[in-house]
């Protein structure tokens, strides 16, 4: 576990106009521009009263994110977490895992009852297997990338 990292949880009305600008960033580095996947990052979920932002900074860099929404915003009967990122400076490093922990203690201090529903990227299974996520569909594509969805059990 890492101990050094100070883990920030926000709604979009708190967040700060560079926190806002350095999540986005991190998101469109990684997703669009690394990733080669053009689709509309900015959907209207960012801004919802109940989607919790995640993130840490090291060395004054964005380090780390997640976001986590509400039931019935992705999936009507699921919260979910969505754009998982970690920086390319730090992975490698367990920060991964430790966003995830982090991410899920969140979602069971914001959404108590509700059970954590993902789109996940299939290569990545085994990380969110690690996390207690099981398979729970064939895998189809979004955004041209292949994808699962993927159910938290406790």
């Amino acid at each position: 576990m890492i101990t050094d990292i100070t883990w920030t949880n926000k709604n979009f009305s708190q967040l700060t106009t560079n926190e806002l600008y350095d999540l986005l960033k991190l998101r469109i580095d990684i997703f669009v521009v690394e990733q080669t996947c053009f689709y509309p990052d900015l959907d209207d979920h960012d801004r919802h009263p109940q989607t919790q932002h995640l993130f840490c900074y090291q060395n004054d860099v964005m380090t780390a994110y997640l976001r986590i929404l509400p039931t019935g915003l992705t999936y009507p009967d699921y919260i979910s977490i969505g754009r998982v990122v970690i920086a390319p400076c730090v992975r490698g490093t367990g920060l991964g895992h430790e966003l995830m922990r982090v991410g899920l203690a969140q979602c069971l201090k914001y959404f108590p009852n509700d059970t954590v529903k993902i789109s996940a990227q299939e290569h990545l299974e085994k990380y969110y297997n690690h996390h207690g996520f099981e398979r729970v569909s064939d895998m189809y594509l979004e955004d041209d990338i292949p994808h699962i969805a993927m159910l938290k059990t406790h």
